[in-house]
Order: C-alpha cells, then structure tokens, then sequence
C-alpha cells in the first residue's frame, strides 16, 4: 500500500502522542508520596475519568478496557488492519492460550480475557469448541488446530503456552512480511531473535532438552534456531558468548556478568523492551507510512508498563531510585 494512504491517520496519530505521559509527569508520579499524590497528578491526563478511590487497586481492569477502546477505534482508522494487528495479535494469543485452557479443563477463566479491540470472546470460545471459525484467519485456526490436535495426545497444559507461543511469533513475521515496512520487519525479526535468546537461555539453565527446544524456539527470526540448538546441553556461559557474536552483542554485553560470564536474564527484559522502542525512533521525522502507528502503539504499551510498575511500587514502599532502574525508556528519556 502507498504511504500516502497514512494521510489522515498519522496526524491523530501525533494527536494522540501529545496525550502520552511525559517525562516531568513520570517524576512527578516517582516523587509522590502515596496513592492520593499519584491521582492528583493523573487527574490532568487521560487517565483523570478513573481517578476514583480504588483507582490503584482497578488499574488492570482500567488497562484492560482502555486497551480495548483504543485498538477497537485504531482498526476503524487504519488502512492496513495487519499494522494494528502487530499489537493486538499479542493479547488474541493470550486469550486463547486462555480460553484453550477453560474448554480442556472446564474451569471458569472469562475474567482473564482482554480485550483486543476485534475478536470477541464468544467468537474465540466458538472456534476453540467447533475447530471451525468464518472470522478468524487462517493462521489463527492452524494454531488453535494444532494445540487441540495435540492435546488429544497428551493432556500437559504447558504445551497449549508453548504451541500457542510459537504460532504467534510465525503469525507476527507473516504480519510484517505482508506489511512489507522494511522498518516493521526489523522490528518485528529483532523481536523474535531476542524472545529466542532469552527462551534458549531459560531453557539450558531448566536443562531442557533438544526435542522440548526445538518445540519452542521459533524459525521466523533473523537467528537460525539450528544455531541456538547447537548449546543445547552446554552452559549458559558458552551461549553467551555466541549471543555476543551475534547483532545483539553490543546490546547485550552490558547484561553480562564480570564474574560468570554469563547474561542477566532478569536484566534482559528491560534491554529488550528498550531496545525495540529505540527502532521507532524514526518514526519521529516522518509524516508517511505505518511506522509513527506502530511507534505510538509500542509508547502506549511502555506507558501502561510503567504506570503499573509505579502503581505497584509505591503500595509496596519501593524507593524511588528503585522503581526508576526497572521503569522502560520513554520518548524523549
């Protein structure tokens, strides 16, 4: 698609970014003193309708709904569904990892559904329990296909997280092939390397063996999964150093131990969301295409991350330097 078709998107687009918090909110919100301080200082941003007395305690569900509102109204703008659907896709595969679980189990798991702005619970439900859907594409349908046909075999739940896993990281590079965004398709690779990294890593540390790595480790990153099954059985240490030699190793290096020689998985997290958030940074100088979309998606997400993190933090009497080592960059940080 042409990039003028962003035409009238990216300028509610940039709209939309001057509602995001700032930085000089994000200190006001670390140096508040309790919960009361917290609201007053969001009373005057988007989130002022909710600064009710049990805000803190409602946030997830706040988060949930504000999710939903804003896809749901994203996917009536935008003129490549499949651009909003690089977000959304993350919370469909968590609904169905969880009503997946509800129809094998029989247990009552409504209250974990998210709401991803396009397929509703009802419709998900219907798919999983007729292995038949007129609304969700194929990809969708393979993956549920494959987690029912396999369940039929054996009954371990954590095969449902690990099939619906790896579907949904084929599912985001098909995303961004057909985008065809050259800036949304490293993105989206870098995504899928550094979610196989940290897999392999967990993965030597439980000792795993090669048939469960194989099972979990995608084949649509830039990585070749060979390459990472080659350390299976070895030390987290060697898989270090062929993570150093790879794209990733001047992110990396950092995060790894003086002593051990070893990555810092609980540092990980915060380098790769940090990391993926700096390849929008082009989306700053441009006024075409679907990149300030995706780049505003991924600000909002940091944004939520954060605000919960801060939330939590300050019922728990974290200290500010504390919370601020764990917050995720945001623009302009």
């Amino acid at each position: 698609m042409k990039e003028t078709a962003y035409n009238q998107i990216n300028p509610l687009i940039r709209l939309k970014e001057t509602e995001l918090l700032s930085n000089a909110q994000y200190e006001q919100l670390l140096n508040a003193k309790n919960t009361e301080e917290l609201k007053d200082v969001l009373r005057n941003t988007v989130y002022g309708a909710y600064m009710a007395a049990d805000f803190a305690e409602r946030f997830e569900y706040i988060y949930s709904k504000e999710k939903g509102k804003l896809y749901e109204w994203l996917y009536e703008m935008a003129p490549e569904p499949e651009v909003i659907t690089i977000y959304t896709s993350r919370i469909t595969f968590h609904n169905l990892k969880v009503l997946t679980k509800a129809e094998l189990t029989g247990k009552e798991l409504d209250y974990l559904f998210i709401d991803d702005g396009r397929y509703s619970i009802e419709t998900l439900k219907s798919a999983i329990r007729t292995r038949l859907s007129t609304e969700l594409p194929e990809a969708l349908m393979t993956a549920i296909l494959e987690v029912l046909d396999y369940f039929q075999e054996s009954s371990t739940l954590q095969a449902i997280d690990i099939i619906y896993d790896r579907n949904f990281l084929t599912f985001q590079r098909q995303l961004a092939e057909k985008i065809g965004d050259q800036d949304i398709l490293a993105e989206v690779t870098a995504f899928i390397d550094l979610t196989n990294i940290s897999t392999m890593a967990r993965g030597i540390i439980q000792g795993q063996h090669e048939n469960f790595l194989s099972t979990v480790l995608s084949s649509s990153g830039n990585i070749p999964k060979e390459r990472f099954l080659e350390f299976t059985e070895q030390t987290l240490s060697a898989f270090t150093e062929f993570v150093l030699g790879t794209r990733y190793g001047d992110l990396l290096a950092p995060i790894v131990s003086v002593e051990t020689k070893e990555l810092d998985l609980v540092a990980f997290e915060k380098v790769k969301d940090n990391y993926l958030t700096s390849l929008y940074d082009r989306a700053k100088i441009m006024a075409f295409g679907p990149l300030p979309l995706l780049a505003f998606l991924n600000a909002k997400e940091v944004e939520w991350k954060n605000l919960r993190l801060i939330l939590v933090s300050k019922r728990s009497n974290f200290p500010i330097e504390v919370i601020r080592e764990r917050m995720r960059v945001t623009d302009g940080a």
